[in-house]
């Protein structure tokens, strides 16, 4: 059977409600049933029927008692048989009930269908009730374990040995680098100055 999922703004529920298809219709006319048919078949509900007789256990009708004559899937109504109003005009009208105000009294077990139903939510009662439980695991308490202290071993204090001022040595990378310098300048000539040209401007030039 289809799942029907939680819905909870109101006019999403009507809209379920007044356009649910057939078999979802079904499951909204259920009533519960009376305490000795609940003993004798071990089911709370199951939905009402033609043929099943049932008391009005609220409202205006209250303790009426008659057989089902019809059921309005359309209107989620069921008719009783004697239950009935005069019109203004004297005609006599049948009164609708909304099946959740009544309780099965009778069922109508003509239907094998039905009865199938009911056997199989019989038995799925009594293997509820018939399954053992499981058996309790015995609580076992633990002792705390006592354990002998030790006696702690006390340690000598270190002597503290006395500091020397380190010599500060120069990196030996940075005086291969000035060595290699000043010997490469050796190794090169030289080269003498040449004069500059004084260029003398002609005194009176053009």
């Amino acid at each position: 059977m289809q799942a029907l999922k939680p819905i909870t703004k109101p006019t999403k529920q009507r809209k379920m409600l007044f356009q649910a298809p057939d078999h979802i219709r079904y499951r909204f006319f259920g009533a519960p049933l009376s305490p000795q048919l609940m003993k004798s078949h071990k089911v709370k509900a199951i939905p009402v029927r033609n043929g099943d007789t049932v008391r009005i256990m609220r409202g205006d009708h209250k303790g009426f008692e008659g057989k089902i004559t019809r059921v309005d899937r359309r209107k989620y109504r069921i008719y009783v048989e004697g239950l009935t109003r005069e019109k203004v005009d004297g005609t006599a009208v049948f009164v609708h009930v909304h099946p959740s105000k009544v309780m099965i009294t009778n069922l109508n077990l003509d239907d094998k269908w039905r009865k199938k139903i009911l056997e199989r939510k019989k038995t799925t009662v009594e293997k509820a009730e018939i399954a053992p439980e499981e058996p309790l695991k015995p609580v076992i308490e633990t002792k705390p374990e006592i354990t002998e202290e030790k006696p702690k071993v006390t340690e000598k204090p270190k002597e503290k040995k006395p500091r020397t001022a380190k010599r500060k040595t120069a990196k030996p990378a940075a005086a291969k680098t000035e060595k290699e310098k000043t010997e490469k300048e050796e190794e090169k000539p030289k080269k003498p100055r040449t004069k500059r040209k004084s260029t003398k401007k002609s005194e009176g030039g053009a």
